[in-house]
């Protein structure tokens, strides 16, 4: 029973420092851009657009067909 005296107010400050950060990420705007970062995975970083198709095929450096 002598614990609980210690355990009830650990318990409430460990819940309120969880709120408090919680509020703080809510009011910097961590949780705006929630697409973002998946997105930002996929880019490859050359400047080109995301996910430019006409770009990545430009960048294959294939042989041209022969014709015969």
């Amino acid at each position: 029973m002598n614990t609980l005296i210690y355990l009830i107010p650990v318990a409430l400050s460990l819940g309120g420092l969880g709120l408090v950060a919680f509020l703080w990420a809510l009011k910097s705007g961590q949780y705006e851009d929630l697409d973002g970062a998946s997105w930002r995975i996929l880019d490859d970083g050359d400047g080109e657009g995301a996910s430019s198709q006409a770009g990545c095929l430009t960048k294959i450096n294939l042989p041209k067909p022969t014709e015969g």
